[in-house]
């Protein structure tokens, strides 16, 4: 069944020369060349001395006229670096005010922004960061032995260290260098990248998302009706802004309607309540994947904090157990469910707050200028109740993987992205994930592809074959079990497995526990069947693996 009909055009267009998005993909993008705009230059001129940004880890409160400057000075140091169209500036580190600089820098200067994830391995951002090529690593102090090691091994041009937010900090030095030299304002479309965001593989390598420039806009206009995002939202980010629920749930909606984006750091439960609750602050939305609602429930100041303000709480990136849904109703906060990925900008299926109660476990209907499909193995689209995987379409659609045209035509079935997720639509229209078609689960958030775990499982001597599953956990939602078969005679335990993970994997990615069989089931091909595996480990008889 196909929802209703979004306005984005499906004709050709001319491609400009050096346009990233049409080099690195066959697929017409369909968006149109619609002129991109600049936020922050349009709010700095008519209302510059609105609130834009609260760094809380740095304590300090930036107007639109002052975001403008810090936008306009880090253009003209990277210009100073000659970076310009269609170069690559990657930024590794916390949260704070400096992504807003460098991804509207970028903007300004034609170039792209490359968003590290902080909790990966140097190992595992050498391929990222080799595939990117950036010519500037921006980096927090405490990730310096990282970027240098990144530095020596992918030979990056120039590196730049946060150092708080003080004058001493080398990246508030060359925000005053770049402060004296002229900018050239790159004319740019909706069709151009403006970041690159990369999600793990199926086969183990990481894919760079291409988001541009009308992907964010799209994203802030589907998301910005439904939620009520204006001037006057106060929204408080926890999730990293490398991730794309941090970037545009709901920092950059915000941003493009002149409101305030209040951010921290890292999420602490007790912490996050506190801001929630201080009227100082007057925080009106919020954003989190399910496991900090569920770390804020279980606090003790769950039950007094005043959350009366908060007109909006969304979650996303994981489904959401009702016993959490329930818990915040309680409390009077209706959680908004949605459906999104990286390639989506992320924002595509929502359920409205008032079907909240009737339709919990549905992540409800297409967003306005979004669209899907439910289709079976024949692409045929699926009737109401009938599973089948979930296609989405519209001008908030990734125009296909960095460097990937053999990922990108494996993606897409013409305009239609193929999600990997198995769902169905009641007979009202509301839309429900049912599972994964694909392999992967998520942990605390976080998607865990199974493939680049079991690489690295099988360097293991002992180890004959290798299958990770995703299975249930309090904490984090799912985590991994590592089903292993051994080599005759070889003895392995969890803490051997998990040192050697350790070293190579982000922390989420590690096996939380192992399970040694004799063999691993097979279909007739010698593919293994994690089906059977699920069935084996995951059932109501089988203990939480915590």
């Amino acid at each position: 069944m196909t929802s209703q009909a979004t306005t984005d055009a499906t004709t050709d267009f001319d491609v400009a020369p050096g346009d990233l998005a049409a080099m690195t993909s066959s697929r017409p993008t369909g968006h149109g060349a619609v002129r991109a705009y600049d936020w922050i230059d349009h709010h700095a001129t008519n209302r510059p001395t609105k609130e834009a940004v609260r760094d809380l880890g740095t304590e300090r409160s930036f107007t639109y006229g002052d975001l403008d400057r810090r936008v306009e000075a880090m253009a003209g140091y990277l210009t100073s670096l000659g970076i310009g169209r269609g170069d690559r500036v990657a930024v590794l580190a916390h949260n704070g005010v400096e992504y807003f600089d460098v991804q509207f820098a970028c903007a300004r200067t034609g170039s792209i922004c490359v968003l590290l994830n902080w909790r990966l391995t140097v190992p595992e951002l050498e391929y990222i960061v080799n595939d990117s090529s950036p010519k500037l690593l921006v980096h927090d102090v405490s990730f310096t032995e990282s970027a240098t090691e990144l530095q020596q091994r992918c030979s990056i041009g120039t590196l730049l260290g946060i150092d708080g937010g003080g004058p001493d900090s080398p990246y508030e030095q060359a925000l005053a260098a770049g402060a004296e030299v002229a900018v050239e304002r790159v004319g740019l479309t909706h069709d151009d990248v403006i970041t690159i965001m990369y999600t793990s593989g199926t086969t183990g390598l990481p894919k760079g998302a291409m988001i541009t420039h009308g992907m964010n806009f799209w994203n802030a206009v589907n998301l910005g009706f439904p939620v009520g995002v204006g001037p006057d939202t106060v929204h408080l980010n926890v999730l990293p802004l490398f991730h794309i629920g941090g970037l545009n749930c709901y920092s950059n909606p915000v941003l493009h309607a002149g409101g305030t984006v209040v951010t921290v750091r890292a999420f602490e439960p007790g912490e996050v309540l506190r801001l929630l609750g201080d009227p100082d602050h007057g925080i009106t939305h919020f954003f989190a994947v399910p496991a900090p609602y569920q770390f804020m429930m279980q606090h003790p100041d769950f039950a007094d904090t005043d959350l009366s303000r908060l007109r909006v709480a969304g979650v996303g990136g994981a489904p959401c157990a009702l016993a959490i849904m329930e818990a915040w109703i309680e409390r009077g906060v209706l959680l908004m469910q949605g459906f999104g990925m990286t390639e989506t900008s992320p924002a595509c299926i929502a359920l409205d707050p008032g079907d909240a109660l009737r339709k919990i476990g549905s992540t409800g209907k297409a967003l306005v200028h979004a669209e899907f499909r439910i289709v079976d193995e024949e692409g045929r689209d699926c009737a109401p109740d009938q599973v089948g995987e979930l296609w989405v379409a519209g001008p908030n659609i990734t125009p296909g993987y960095w460097n990937r045209p053999d990922a990108t035509a494996e993606a897409f079935e013409g305009r239609w992205l193929k999600t990997g997720d198995a769902a169905r639509i009641d007979d009202e229209g509301f839309v429900y994930i049912v599972d994964r078609w694909k392999d992967m689960y998520i942990s605390g958030g976080e998607n865990v592809y199974p493939a680049e775990i079991e690489n690295v499982l099988y360097q293991l001597p002992q180890v004959a074959e290798a299958a990770i599953i995703g299975v249930p956990n309090d904490r984090w939602g799912e985590v991994g079990l590592a089903v292993l078969a051994l080599k005759p005679g070889a003895e392995l335990d969890r803490a051997t497995v998990v040192d050697h993970c350790v070293g190579q994997l982000a922390k989420f990615k590690v096996p939380n526990d192992i399970a040694i069989v004799e063999e691993l089931p097979r279909n007739a091909t010698g593919k293994v069947l994690k089906r059977e595996l699920r069935t084996q480990f995951v059932d109501d008889d089988a203990p939480d693996i915590s």
